[in-house]
C-alpha cells in the first residue's frame, strides 16, 4: 500500500484536484475491500482566494458551522456532507489550516469489490456504479460516519493511493457542476478536472 501523505493534501485545491487523477481511492467495510481509480475532480476555495461555490465562503460570512469545520483544516481529512436530502458526497480536505479547501471527488473507475458495489447500488449497471459523486459515495458506503476521517492513518477504513500522474495531454479542465445560482466568475471557473474520454466520467 502506497497511502498518500499529508503533503500530497496540503497544497491548494487545484493542485490537489488534478494531481488525485489516477489515484485509487480505498475503502475497507467489514473486512472487505471496495476501490476504484479516481477519473473527475472538482475544486472548492483556493487558498484564500473566496470562492462563492464553496460552502465555506457562502455560509456564516466565510467562518465554520458545525457542517463545514472540516473543511477548514488540517488537510488529509475527509469531509463528507449530505445534500438534496438524499445524497453523500466525498472530499478531500486540502491546503492550509484555517482556510476551506478541499476536492469533491466526482467518479471513479471500479477495480475491488465490483460485486458489493452492485449491492449497495442497488444491481445498477456496471457503467453506472461509480460516474458521479452521490453514486460512488453509495457504492463504497460512505456516509456521516466518514466525516473527519483521517485519510493518511495507517489504520484507518480509507484512504487514497499513490499512482503515477495522468498524462497532461489526457487531463480536462472545466467549470464545476451543478452550481445553481452561483454568481460569475465562479460559476465558470474551470475547476473541474476528469480524464479524456474516460468511460466514468460524470459528463463529458
Amino acid at each position: 500500500m502506497r497511502q498518500l501523505a499529508y503533503g500530497f493534501y496540503a497544497r491548494p485545491a487545484r493542485v490537489v484536484a488534478s494531481a488525485l487523477l489516477g489515484k485509487k481511492l480505498v475503502r475497507m467495510i467489514n473486512g472487505r475491500t471496495l476501490s476504484g481509480i479516481i477519473v473527475e475532480t472538482e475544486a472548492y476555495c483556493d487558498g484564500d482566494a473566496p470562492d462563492l461555490a464553496c460552502h465555506g465562503d457562502r455560509a456564516n460570512g466565510g467562518k465554520p458551522t458545525p457542517r463545514t469545520q472540516i473543511m477548514f483544516g488540517p488537510a488529509g481529512h475527509a469531509y463528507v456532507y449530505f445534500t438534496y436530502g438524499m445524497h453523500w458526497m466525498f472530499n478531500v480536505v486540502t491546503g492550509a489550516p484555517g482556510q476551506p479547501n478541499a476536492v469533491l471527488v466526482r467518479a471513479l473507475e471500479p477495480v475491488d469489490g465490483v460485486a458489493l458495489m452492485t449491492e449497495f447500488r442497488r444491481s445498477r449497471p456496471y457503467a453506472e456504479l461509480t460516474n458521479g459523486p452521490a453514486k460512488l459515495a453509495q457504492a463504497l458506503a460512505i456516509d456521516k460516519n466518514d466525516n473527519g476521517a483521517n485519510l493518511c492513518d495507517p489504520d484507518g477504513v480509507i484512504w487514497i493511493e499513490s499512482a503515477p500522474d495522468i498524462d497532461p495531454h489526457h487531463l480536462c479542465t472545466g467549470p464545476r457542476i451543478g452550481l445553481g445560482q452561483t454568481p460569475e466568475p465562479w460559476l465558470s471557473a474551470p475547476w473541474r478536472y476528469w480524464v479524456k474520454d474516460h468511460p466514468f466520467v460524470s459528463r463529458h
